[in-house]
């Protein structure tokens, strides 16, 4: 008897273990906030876009490994940096980015990050920040708190919805000595890395160009497909004409040493990425896209030397292109120079 109520209890102390264990933190239903090295600590703004919750697992995730004694640790590739903190506005509304915020304030929360109240209290816990927030009308007075606290930053596409806004932001970060870095995550799909910039003669790059009303046309989505031109083109594209359809626009730029590059934005049919280069030793087919991982390597080297990846002077021009586009849309496609549209936004 004795021993049938010993097996009894052993039985119920197992159960009772098992079930505890389902409200501990692990990895399907929760991490504990990470222990993270001085200088590693990321802090996320705006959880209003999948690239937050994208960002947030890679970095936290244990690296898949059958060793039982190192199945726990983070993935190398990310040196240490991991998410502790998010502040999660945010568009205030554009409703696309609006209603995500619930969902993926749970998420990050999954893997062990603290939600936090403000931006203040966000930068008084995390060593560098990505600037996240869907809408770009809210990067200006966002970034410039991050650029206050002398946290390197990088900032997701759109950089700002206007130029003006993208001119002081730039502005700031010089003025502060704060590294600042921006770019598309399609600047690294297939056919981009190792190619040979001065053996480029032209280029032709597509991608989605979902319009937004609050934004400039191609600040929303159109700067994918224009970031991937310029990652094979380089800068110095002098003019720009815009053809514009309800389903389609093209933009055709004209280098200053003659070569031709276009992006064509679509808004109909499949939605993928890709391209074509024309070199002096024969063609290249860009794509497929590649994910968020490469991206969020070059942002982790990035924190780590406070060297941008992308020159400023080229983030620049991407956005003073894709300005010009507007104004030549504006005009009903007439020819409009870069060098016009950067004076007038100053």
């Amino acid at each position: 008897m004795a021993n049938m109520l010993n097996r009894r209890r052993f039985t119920e102390l197992i159960l009772a273990a098992g079930a505890g264990s389902s409200l501990l933190p692990n990895h399907t239903f929760g991490r504990a906030k990470p222990t993270v090295a001085p200088g590693k600590r990321v802090g996320i703004i705006g959880l209003d876009t999948s690239h937050s919750t994208a960002f947030t697992k890679e970095l936290n995730k244990p690296t898949a490994t059958a060793d039982r004694a190192t199945a726990d640790r983070p993935n190398p590739d990310w040196k240490g940096y991991q998410v502790v903190a998010a502040y999660p506005k945010g568009s205030n509304d554009i409703e696309s980015s609006v209603k995500r915020i619930p969902e993926y304030t749970g998420e990050v929360k999954k893997w062990g990050v603290e939600i936090v109240s403000s931006v203040d209290e966000l930068l008084r816990n995390v060593d560098v920040v990505l600037l996240e927030t869907n809408d770009g009308r809210r990067h200006r007075e966002q970034a410039m708190q991050v650029l206050a606290a002398g946290k390197r930053v990088f900032i997701d596409k759109p950089l700002a919805a206007s130029l003006p806004d993208i001119l002081a932001i730039m502005d700031a970060a010089k003025k502060g000595n704060v590294p600042l870095f921006s770019a598309s995550s399609v600047r690294y799909m297939n056919g981009i890395a190792g190619l040979d910039k001065s053996q480029v003669v032209g280029a032709d790059t597509f991608s989605p160009a979902v319009l937004e009303k609050t934004h400039p046309d191609l600040f929303w989505y159109g700067i994918h497909g224009v970031e991937a031109l310029f990652a094979v083109m380089g800068t110095g594209c002098q003019s720009v004409m815009r053809h514009h359809t309800p389903n389609t626009d093209i933009v055709v730029g004209t280098w200053a040493d003659g070569r031709v590059g276009t992006f064509r934005g679509t808004r109909t049919g499949k939605h993928t990425y890709g391209g074509t280069v024309f070199t002096n030793s024969g063609i290249v087919t860009l794509g497929p896209y590649g994910g968020y991982n490469p991206l969020l390597k070059d942002i982790i080297r990035f924190f780590d030397t406070g060297v941008p990846p992308v020159r400023p002077e080229e983030t620049l021009e991407i956005y003073v292109f894709m300005e010009a586009a507007d104004e030549s849309k504006r005009k009903g496609g007439a020819s409009v120079r870069l060098d016009s549209v950067l004076k007038k936004a100053h």
